[in-house]
């Protein structure tokens, strides 16, 4: 495993990266899932929640989240279903130093690929939920400054 160092938007070169749409997954193989392991570490690294492989230099449609219940992967995610609202602070490790109020919806469930190119389905509320919206936007080339209706400086 190996630290990949986080793209940050107020690089020229690297906004442009962030700012691309991601290609799906074709084949899980040992180099998908080293990827998944580096961001992992990553993630764990930088005391974030989530990761996308965008913010890593990477585009594919790869994500790793953490909210202190253990990690989930990713790969090739697609929201099948949302319900509600929920608007809260939103912070980014690729927007270093700024938070925003954004509304994402108070439950989530998505389908994707596991590491051994199972299809896996969860549904999260809450912080879960919110973590699953901002990282497949990044798959997008969508940030939450996009959205946000209010930003900041200073982190959440």
């Amino acid at each position: 495993m190996a630290l990949r160092n986080i793209l940050n938007l107020n690089d020229a070169m690297d906004a442009e990266i962030l700012r691309k749409k991601s290609r799906p997954v074709e084949k899980i193989d040992e180099r998908i899932r080293t990827i998944l392991d580096d961001m992992a570490e990553t993630l764990y690294d930088s005391g974030g929640v989530g990761l996308a492989a965008p913010q890593v230099g990477i585009l594919r449609r790869i994500v790793v989240i953490d909210i202190g219940e253990g990690l989930i992967e990713l790969i090739n995610p697609e929201i099948l279903e949302t319900e509600g609202v929920q608007e809260d602070a939103e912070g980014c490790l690729s927007i270093p130093g700024k938070s925003g109020n954004v509304a994402r919806p108070e439950r989530v469930k998505l389908k994707a690929l596991n590491r051994n190119g199972e299809e896996v389905t969860y549904e999260g509320t809450g912080l879960l939920a919110r973590a699953f919206c901002h990282e497949t936007d990044h798959l997008d080339g969508i940030l939450y400054i996009d959205k946000a209706t209010e930003i900041w400086e200073g982190e959440e």
